[in-house]
């Protein structure tokens, strides 16, 4: 499976999938899903991870 260190990331954080597909790109949590079956490029897990620390930061 492609992306584990994004998706470890998602799930340790305690969002959804669907938290950040909505965030990231405006989409829902089964489009984001078939999006991370390709290996994303770096500014793209950048963007990724920017939006899980800022959904933390929301939620707290």
């Amino acid at each position: 499976m492609r992306n584990q260190d994004i998706r470890k990331e998602i799930s340790e954080s305690g969002l959804k999938l669907w938290q950040i597909a909505s965030a990231v790109y405006s989409c829902n949590d089964g489009n984001f899903s078939r999006k991370l079956r390709q290996e994303l490029p770096a500014e793209e897990k950048k963007r990724i991870r920017d939006a899980i620390v800022q959904l933390k930061k929301e939620g707290e």
